[in-house]
């Protein structure tokens, strides 16, 4: 299982987006972040983001 928390990435937000790998992770992150943050991952910020997940 991996996960990440939204806190890891800079914002001040409790959510934390689980799945079973980096990509299921990734595709939950990006609508996330665009929802709550008003914030569109693009592929840089999507890389960046992708070194903050980690082992749950």
């Amino acid at each position: 299982m991996k996960e990440l928390r939204c806190r890891d990435a800079g914002f001040d937000c409790d959510a934390v987006v689980r799945g079973e790998t980096v990509d299921e992770v990734m595709a939950q992150a990006g609508p996330h972040a665009e929802e709550a943050h008003g914030v569109e991952v693009g592929p840089e910020m999507a890389g960046q983001i992708r070194t903050l997940v980690h082992d749950a």
